[in-house]
C-alpha cells in the first residue's frame, strides 16, 4: 500500500461497505452477547424495528421533514450572507481587515451558548432554531470562502488588469470562475456541519423534529428510539451530501481536469 495512491471507485465502495458491515457486526456482538445491557444499547435488529415503527405508526416522517427544513433553512440564510461577504473579504484586503478579527473570534463561540439569549430575543419558535443553525454555519463558511478567493493566482489577476479589466471585471472573469468549484465544496462541507447542530437547535421548545423525538426518548431510556433517530440523521445527512457532491461535479466538471 503506497502513500497517496488513489483507489478505484469499486474498491472505495467495497472498502466503505466493509467498514459498515464490521461496525454493525461489532454492535450486534456487544448487544447479543449481553456484554452491554439492552437498556444502555439497543441491538441493530431492535433499532431497525423501532425505525420502521416510528415511520409507520408515529408520523416520524413529519419530524424528519421539519428537521430537514430547519437545517436547510438556516444553512441557506448563512450562505446568502456568507458567500458575498467572503468574496468581498477575499478580494479586498481592507474589507478583510475590517471583518476578519470579529469573524475569527465569533467562529470559536459555540452556537449552543446563544440558546438562552435567542429564547429571550426571538422566542422558542422556528426563528430560534434557524438562528442556531445559522450561527453554526455562517462564520466558518465566511472564513473558508475568504481563504479560497484570496488564494487566486496573483499573475492571473495582474494579467486581467493589464488587459484593461476593472475591479468588477476581475472578480467576474477571474476570481469567481477560479474559486467557484472550491466555494461549492465549502458549501457542501458546511452543510454537513449544520447537521451537527440540529439536536441542540431542537433541544428546547420543539414540538417536532428528530431532536425533539430523541430528547423525549432520553427521559424514557428508550435507547432504540435514540439510536434510530441518530441513524436517520446520519442517513439524511449522507444523502444530502451525496446529492450536493453530484450537483457540484455536474456544474464544475471542468475543474476535475485541473
Amino acid at each position: 500500500m503506497k502513500l497517496l495512491v488513489p483507489v478505484s471507485r469499486e474498491s472505495r465502495t467495497i472498502l466503505g461497505i466493509a467498514f459498515f458491515v464490521g461496525f454493525v457486526g461489532l454492535w450486534a456482538l456487544l448487544t447479543w452477547s449481553g456484554s452491554v445491557p439492552k437498556h444502555f444499547l439497543a441491538s441493530p435488529w431492535q433499532t431497525l424495528k423501532t425505525g420502521i415503527f416510528l415511520f409507520s405508526d408515529q408520523k416520524f416522517a413529519h419530524d424528519v421533514g421539519m428537521t430537514i427544513w430547519r437545517v436547510v433553512g438556516g444553512f441557506l440564510i448563512a450562505a446568502v450572507i456568507a458567500v458575498p461577504l467572503g468574496i468581498s473579504m477575499g478580494a479586498y484586503k481592507p474589507v478583510e481587515a475590517f471583518f476578519e478579527p470579529f469573524v475569527s473570534f465569533a467562529r470559536y463561540l459555540p452556537a449552543s451558548a446563544f440558546i438562552p439569549l435567542l429564547i429571550l430575543w426571538v422566542g422558542i419558535g422556528e426563528a430560534q432554531k434557524l438562528t442556531v443553525i445559522f450561527l453554526g454555519c455562517f462564520f466558518q463558511l465566511t472564513l473558508m470562502i475568504t481563504m479560497i478567493v484570496a488564494g487566486t493566482r496573483r499573475d492571473l489577476v495582474e494579467a486581467a488588469y493589464t488587459l484593461g479589466c476593472k475591479d468588477t471585471g476581475v472578480i467576474r472573469r477571474v476570481l469567481l470562475p477560479g474559486a467557484a468549484p472550491e466555494i461549492a465544496e465549502a458549501l457542501r462541507q458546511v452543510l454537513g456541519l449544520g447537521w451537527t447542530y440540529i439536536i441542540v437547535a431542537e433541544l428546547i421548545g420543539a414540538s417536532s423534529g428528530i431532536g425533539h423525538m430523541i430528547t423525549d426518548s432520553q427521559a424514557l431510556m428508550a435507547t432504540d428510539n435514540i439510536i434510530a433517530g441518530i441513524v436517520v440523521i446520519g442517513l439524511v445527512g449522507l444523502v444530502t451530501d451525496l446529492v450536493f457532491k453530484k450537483v457540484n461535479q455536474h456544474l464544475f466538471s471542468w475543474s476535475l481536469l485541473r
